[in-house]
């Protein structure tokens, strides 16, 4: 990205590793290696590990520096319900923005899933539709909170399917754009939290 500060371009890598599994749960970020890699002084990978621990990527342990997050499956249960409650608040205020050419836009995201020869593939494209539906609110600070929830949900995905990667048929986003396009406001956020919701769930109990 251009002009991106050196601390986001860092804390962004960072972020995409450990969500893909790269970086493993509990294994340390060590400051000097990072540094050299990117050709950085310690001041903005400092800050690339603060920013990714108010994203629960990373925690901080006194004298022993930044490791990766862990996460449980109850911690999962609770980003899916949270993730379902604020989508659906975000659905709510966007639904009267949401213009016919964006809904297309969402079905073609949804159809790019639905080809998708790998995990990371899908989840972008899976992330690319509720973009789409839901920016349109206008409320960038649920947005934000939103997409740090994604972010936490992906991993659980990630470490889930990554060794028995099918792409999944998106039933959910389907309907969730036919009841858009019929004005079915409430029908949509009820399949949209009950789709997110999934998320929580053991990957393996999807299919």
């Amino acid at each position: 990205m251009p002009n991106e500060p050196l601390a986001h371009r860092i804390s962004r890598e960072l972020a995409a590793r450990i969500v893909s599994g790269r970086i493993a749960p509990g294994e340390r970020l060590r400051q000097d290696h990072i540094a050299a890699e990117f050709g950085a002084s310690h001041v903005p990978v400092r800050e690339a590990f603060r920013h990714l621990e108010s994203r629960g990527l990373a925690v901080s342990e006194p004298r022993r520096g930044f490791r990766v997050a862990g996460f449980s499956l109850a911690e999962v249960r609770e980003v899916a319900e949270m993730r379902a409650a604020l989508e659906v608040l975000a659905l709510r205020h966007a639904a009267p923005h949401l213009t016919p050419a964006i809904l297309d836009r969402a079905e073609e995201a949804t159809r790019a899933g639905d080809r998708a020869a790998d995990v990371e593939t899908w989840e972008e494209a899976n992330r690319q539709f509720h973009r789409l539906i839901l920016d349109p609110c206008g409320m960038p600070r649920l947005l934000k909170s939103i997409a740090d929830l994604h972010t936490a949900s992906a991993r659980f995905l990630f470490s889930g399917w990554r060794a028995e990667w099918e792409a999944p048929t998106d039933r959910d986003h389907r309907a969730i754009l036919h009841a858009l396009r019929s004005g079915d406001l409430d029908r949509a956020c009820a399949v949209l939290a009950r789709h997110v919701q999934f998320s929580g769930q053991r990957p393996r109990t999807r299919r």
